[in-house]
C-alpha cells in the first residue's frame, strides 16, 4: 500500500487504501435535502390538490339526477324512468336518531372521532388495483358521502387520490351531522329511491321522521346493496330471490340491532323491542309510468344494459342515459291484448277458485337477428307482479323439448345408428314401458325397480315413427330416443341452439320430456334457430346506448352462428309443420300461414306451453299458476272449467292471436324443403317390416301393432355414452336427485294432452331465474 504524503489528508486521495469507495457516496447534506425537497413536493402537491378540491353538496347531486330515456325500436320515446323523479333531501332533525346510529354501528363506529378519511382503506384499494382487481376498499361515511356526489364512479387510482383530498377537505370543513345528513339524503336504498326520505315513502309508506328503530335498521341493511337486501327479491337476477333476500336481510337487520345495542345507542328496552318482530317492509309499487308491460319492457333493457358494459347499476340509476331498445309498440300491444283476450274468455277468478293465480309469460324474436320485438311479462307493476314473466326461468317447458331430442339424434345418431337417424325411425309408443340403458339394462328407481315412462293415455300405439310421435306427442318414444342418442348430445344440441346453462334439469331419462326451465325468451329464440336454417342469433333487446348524448360501447347485434347443420332444422320444422296440420298444435291452423310448432304440457298439469314460428318471427307462449306466497308452481286441472289445460290449448290461442296481428300485411314466406336426412334405424324389439310397395309415409298410415320389447333382446356392442339410474345419467356423475337447482329443478315431465306421467323427480317449485335470457341475471 503506497504512504500517504505527509500534510495531505485522505479525503485528497479517495482511491487511497480502504476508503476509495466513499468517493460514490453522497454526502449526508445531500442525502438529507434531497429527502427534505422530496417530502416538501409531496407536502406541496399535497396542498395543491387539497385547495383545488371543493367541498360536495347534496342539493348539487339531487340536481345533477336524472331519468333515463327508454325508445321504442322506431326511436320513439317509450318512457323516462330513474332517480331524478324519486329523490328528497331532508335536514339531520327530521332523521331520526335510531337511523343516524344505525350507519355509524354498522358502518364506521368511529365517525365522530376520526378525521374522515381511511388510510388503510385507501392503501388496500389501491393494492387491489394494483392486482387488477377492485379498488374498493374499507370507506368511512365521510368517503361515501364524497363518493355519493361525485358522479364518476370509475375504479382509478386518480379517483382514489382525489376522493381522499376531497373527503380531508370535507372532514377538516364540514361539522360531522351535516355529513351524516348528507350521506342519508345521497345514498341508494333501492326500488328507485335515493335518499332516507324516499326510501321511508317506498318501503314503509312513511315519512324518514316517523321510522321506528327497527325499520331504521332495516333500511340501514338495504345500503350493503338493495339487489340482495330487499325481501321483496328479484327472481331475474341470480341469487336474489325473495328467500335468499329475506335470509340475508333478517341476518343484517338482527345484526345492526345488536350492534348499536352493544355500541349503547338503543336502551336494553328498546333493543329487546326492535328485536321482537321483523319490519316487514310493504309491497313494491310502480314507478311513474311503469305500467302495463312497460316496467317489464325496462327491466329487461336494463338488465341487457349492465350486462352489456362497464356501467354500475348505481351509475346507471343517476340517470342520463338513452337506450334505443327492439321492442316494436304494436307488437307489444298486440301480445298484451291477445293474453287479455283469452283470459277474458276463458278466466273467471272472482267466481272461480282455481282460476285464480293463473299467469303468462310471451316473448317474440326475430329469426337470423335475435332481436326481442315483443313480451308479455305479467299483469304489470300496478297490479302488484313485479316477476318478469317473459325473463325468468322456474316453468319447466315440457313437450316443447322433443324437438331438440329429434334435432340430437338427427345430427348424431344413436349408439346404434352408423350416422344421423331418419325422423321415420319407429320406437315403442306404448304406455308404461321400461327405459333402457345402453347396455341392454334397464334405469332403475333408487328402490333398484324398473323405472316406467308413462304416457298421457293407455293406448297402445305400437312401434310408431318419431314424426308420428312428435305429431301426437308421445312421451315413450322420446324418452328411448334421448337415452340412445345421450343425454349429453340432447343438452349440447339446445345449448347451442340458445338455451341457458343454468336452466338445465339433471340429464335423467325425464331430461327429455322437459323438465328443464328456460325463460320464454329463450324458447322463442331457440325455436328461431330451427327457423332460420340453424343459424343461431343470442336475443337482445338493446341496439344502442348514449350516456350524455355520447355513444357508448358495446351494443353491436350479435353474432351468427351455424348452431346445427342446416338441414337438420329444416328436418325438424317440416316435422313441427305437421304438428300443426295433424297433431296437438291444430288450433294454431286458425293463423292461416304456414307455420311450425309444438304444444308442452307437464305433469300434475302444472304448466303449458306453445312455441311456434314462421321465417319472420318465433314466438314462446307460456301458462302456469303459481302460488303468490311460496312461489311453488300449482296444478291448472279444473282451471277454465276445463279438465285440464294443455299447451295445444290456451297457450296455442294466444300465440295465434297474437301471431295475426303482429304478421298482418307480410307475405308466408313458408319453409325451405327438407331433403331426406339419416337412415331408419328401428328401437330394440322393433318387428322386422313386411316388405311393402315403397311409398311415401302419411299422416294416415297405419302403425305397426303395439309389440313390448322382449326382455333380452340381442343388442350390438354399446358405445360409450349414458347410463342412467334413478338420481341421473354417469356420464354427469348421477348424483343429484331433481333439476339443476336454479328455477323449476324438481322436474315435471311432458303430459300431451292429458298430464298422467311419471318422471323421476317430481315436483313444482318455481326458481330463481338463473336461466334468464343474458345469463345469472337475465338482463
Amino acid at each position: 500500500m503506497a504512504a500517504v504524503p505527509d500534510g495531505k489528508r485522505l479525503i485528497d486521495y479517495p482511491r487511497a487504501g480502504k476508503y476509495g469507495w466513499q468517493r460514490w457516496l453522497p454526502s449526508w447534506k445531500l442525502v438529507s435535502g434531497l429527502c427534505i425537497g422530496f417530502f416538501g413536493s409531496l407536502v406541496a402537491v399535497a396542498g395543491i390538490g387539497y385547495a383545488m378540491v371543493g367541498v360536495p353538496n347534496e342539493e348539487n347531486a339531487a340536481a345533477l339526477s336524472q331519468n333515463n330515456v327508454y325508445l321504442w325500436a322506431d326511436g320513439t320515446q317509450m318512457v323516462a324512468a330513474g332517480s331524478g323523479q324519486n329523490r328528497q333531501n331532508v335536514t339531520i332533525d327530521r332523521i331520526p336518531k335510531a337511523m343516524q346510529w344505525a350507519v355509524i354501528s354498522a358502518e364506521n363506529k368511529s365517525f365522530y372521532q376520526d378525521s374522515g378519511v381511511d388510510p388503510m382503506g385507501i392503501a388496500r384499494a389501491l393494492a387491489n388495483m394494483a392486482r387488477g382487481g377492485d379498488t374498493q376498499g374499507g370507506s368511512t361515511i365521510t368517503q361515501q358521502f364524497v363518493k355519493n356526489t361525485y358522479l364518476s364512479q370509475e375504479q382509478t387510482v386518480t379517483r382514489k387520490f382525489k376522493e381522499m383530498f376531497i373527503s380531508i377537505k370535507v372532514g377538516t370543513k364540514v361539522d360531522k351531522p351535516v355529513i351524516l345528513q348528507g350521506y342519508l339524503n345521497t345514498s341508494y336504498y333501492g326500488r328507485g329511491a335515493y335518499g332516507i326520505q324516499a326510501a321511508a315513502q317506498a318501503y314503509y309508506g312513511k315519512e324518514a321522521k316517523d321510522l321506528t328503530p327497527s325499520e331504521c335498521a332495516f333500511l340501514a341493511a338495504l345500503l350493503k346493496g338493495p339487489t340482495y337486501y330487499d325481501p321483496a327479491g328479484n327472481d331475474s337476477i341470480a341469487g336474489a330471490t325473495k328467500d335468499k333476500n329475506l335470509k340475508r336481510s333478517k341476518d343484517r337487520w338482527g345484526w345492526i340491532l345488536e350492534q348499536m345495542h352493544n355500541d349503547k345507542r338503543i336502551t336494553d328496552a328498546e333493543y329487546q323491542e326492535a328485536i321482537k318482530k321483523y319490519p316487514m317492509p310493504q309491497d313494491r309499487k310502480a314507478s311513474k309510468g311503469m305500467t302495463g308491460q312497460i316496467g317489464y319492457l325496462v327491466d329487461t333493457a336494463k338488465k341487457y344494459v349492465l350486462n352489456h358494459s362497464n356501467i354500475s347499476e348505481k351509475q346507471f340509476d343517476l340517470g342520463g342515459y338513452q337506450i334505443k331498445t327492439t321492442f316494436e309498440k304494436s307488437k307489444v300491444e298486440a301480445l298484451a291484448k291477445a293474453v287479455k283476450k283469452v283470459e277474458k274468455e276463458k278466466l273467471d277468478p272472482k267466481n272461480r277458485e282455481l282460476d285464480k293465480h293463473v299467469q303468462f309469460g310471451a316473448a317474440s324474436v326475430k329469426p337470423k337477428d335475435g332481436a326481442i320485438v315483443a313480451l308479455y311479462g305479467g299483469a304489470g307493476y300496478e297490479n302488484g307482479h313485479f316477476n318478469n314473466n317473459a325473463d325468468t326461468s322456474g316453468v319447466p317447458v315440457g313437450s316443447t323439448w322433443k324437438p331438440f331430442v329429434l334435432a340430437a339424434a338427427m345430427e348424431h345418431g344413436t349408439y346404434r345408428s352408423d350416422g344421423p337417424l331418419s325422423p321415420q325411425s319407429k320406437y315403442n309408443g306404448n304406455d308404461h314401458l321400461k327405459v333402457r340403458n345402453n347396455d341392454g339394462t334397464y334405469v332403475l328407481k333408487k328402490d333398484n325397480t324398473p323405472f316406467f315412462q308413462e304416457n298421457e293415455s293407455d293406448r297402445p300405439w305400437g312401434y310408431i315413427s318419431l314424426r308420428k310421435a312428435m305429431e301426437q306427442s308421445v312421451n315413450t318414444p322420446f324418452v328411448q330416443l334421448g337415452m340412445d342418442v345421450g343425454m349429453r348430445n340432447v343438452r349440447d344440441v339446445a345449448e347451442k341452439a340458445g338455451i341457458l346453462d343454468a336452466s338445465f334439469a339433471t340429464l335423467n331419462p325425464s331430461f327429455a320430456l322437459g323438465t328443464s326451465t328456460p325463460s320464454a325468451i329463450r324458447m322463442a329464440d331457440a325455436y328461431a334457430t330451427f327457423a332460420a336454417a340453424g343459424k343461431q342469433a343470442a336475443p337482445y333487446s338493446v341496439t344502442s346506448v348514449k350516456a350524455n348524448g355520447q355513444e357508448v360501447e358495446g351494443f353491436d347485434k350479435p353474432r351468427i352462428t351455424q348452431a346445427m347443420p342446416e338441414n337438420v332444422a329444416n328436418n325438424v320444422t317440416d316435422t313441427l309443420e305437421n304438428v300443426i296440420q295433424n297433431g296437438t298444435g291444430k288450433n294454431a291452423l286458425a293463423l292461416g300461414r304456414t307455420a311450425a310448432g309444438k304444444t308442452g304440457t307437464t305433469d300434475e298439469n302444472k304448466s303449458a306451453w306453445f312455441v311456434g314460428y314462421t321465417q319472420q318471427l318465433s314466438t314462446s307462449v307460456a301458462m302456469f299458476r303459481e302460488d303468490p306466497k311460496s312461489a311453488r308452481l300449482l296444478s291448472m286441472n279444473g282451471t277454465a272449467g276445463e279438465e285440464s289445460i294443455h299447451g295445444g290449448d290456451t297457450p296455442t290461442q294466444v300465440w295465434t292471436e297474437y301471431m295475426k296481428a303482429a304478421l298482418k300485411g307480410k307475405p308466408d314466406l313458408g319453409f325451405p324443403e327438407a331433403e331426406k336426412i339419416g337412415e331408419i334405424q328401428d328401437a330394440v324389439g322393433a318387428p322386422s317390416p313386411t316388405p311393402t310397395p315403397s311409398v311415401e309415409p302419411s299422416e294416415t298410415v297405419t302403425e305397426s301393432p303395439s309389440a313390448t320389447p322382449s326382455e333380452s333382446p340381442t343388442l350390438p356392442s354399446p358405445t360409450p355414452s349414458d347410463t342412467c339410474g334413478f338420481f341421473g345419467c354417469e356420464e354427469d356423475g348421477g348424483a343429484q336427485n331433481g333439476g339443476t337447482g336454479n328455477g323449476g329443478t324438481d322436474g315435471g315431465a311432458s303430459t300431451e294432452p292429458t298430464p298422467t306421467d311419471t318422471n323421476l323427480d317430481g315436483g313444482n317449485t318455481r326458481g330463481n331465474g338463473n336461466g334468464g335470457i343474458f345469463g345469472g341475471p337475465e338482463g
